[in-house]
């Protein structure tokens, strides 16, 4: 299967001083129902990594296709109509409805001096309706708790119609309850085809949904493969420096889960 997204060789450095890069030589690719995990420490570039994927920054060194298509020399409405993202500790500042947050992701989809059109609604409620929120549509969005805030921005991405989702860090902050929401539709767009790309600072996610997890760890990706092999006991305490034990739960689980102690 071709890649929607393949990254071959990126750096990154925000002067021209590649002595000073935020994050080097990564490589990775991403098919059709992928969901690609990235842990690691804060600090280490995740999230100026999914920057670049994802077109918001420009200025890296390498090669990032879309499509079959080097990104660098594409449109910008061209890339956001493949690839949506959604950004991490975004917080609603005016008290727009939920409805208009989400119509504004088919701005790749319209001209300057173009109007959102019935058809740009109905995609709008389709997005929310399969993240499920479309009993939120006429709420302002600042009356929304966290994770309902986190899942009208994954409607506004997906309004975009992509073809892969790029999430940074989407359950932080949120409660046990609301990361499980969010997981399942991460899961459920998946299922639909949707290649993801997640950045998330918890393990378990990544033995919960991942098809093929990756540790950046100063600026480099140190492990990347299936989240059996990349998770371990070893590569947790070289990365975080804390004792960590990976452990089969059984019991109905049925999966491996990350335990810490003091």
């Amino acid at each position: 299967m071709t890649p929607l997204v393949e990254v071959q060789d990126i750096s990154f450095s925000y002067s021209s001083d590649k002595a000073h890069s935020i994050f080097r030589n990564v490589s990775f690719s991403i098919r059709q129902g992928d969901i690609f995990c990235i842990l690691g420490p804060n600090g280490t570039g995740k999230t100026t990594l999914l920057k670049c994927v994802a077109n918001v920054i420009q200025g890296w060194y390498g090669t990032i296709y879309f499509g079959g298509q080097n990104i660098s020399v594409m449109k910008t409405s061209e890339v956001a109509r493949g690839i949506g993202y959604v950004p991490q500790n975004q917080t609603p500042s005016f008290p727009f409805q939920v409805m208009d947050i989400v119509v504004m992701g088919r701005a790749p989809h319209l001209t300057v001096f173009s109007s959102p059109s019935k058809k740009d609604s109905e995609i709008a409620c389709e997005a929310m309706e399969m993240v499920g929120i479309l009993p939120l549509a006429e709420r302002p969005c600042t009356m929304l708790s966290g994770g309902e805030w986190q899942l009208t921005l994954i409607a506004r991405a997906l309004a975009q119609e992509p073809r892969v989702m790029i999430l940074d860090e989407p359950a932080s902050h949120l409660d046990l309850g609301n990361q499980m929401r969010i997981l399942r539709v991460v899961k459920s767009l998946a299922e639909s085809g949707i290649g993801i790309v997640m950045a998330t600072h918890f393990p378990d996610h990544a033995f919960l949904v991942a098809t093929e997890a990756a540790i950046m760890n100063h600026g480099i990706i140190a492990y990347k493969g299936p989240p059996d092999e990349v998770i371990t006991d070893s590569n947790m305490r070289e990365t975080y420096g804390v004792d960590v034990r990976v452990i089969q739960v059984g019991e109905g689980v049925d999966r491996k889960a990350c335990f810490t102690s003091l």
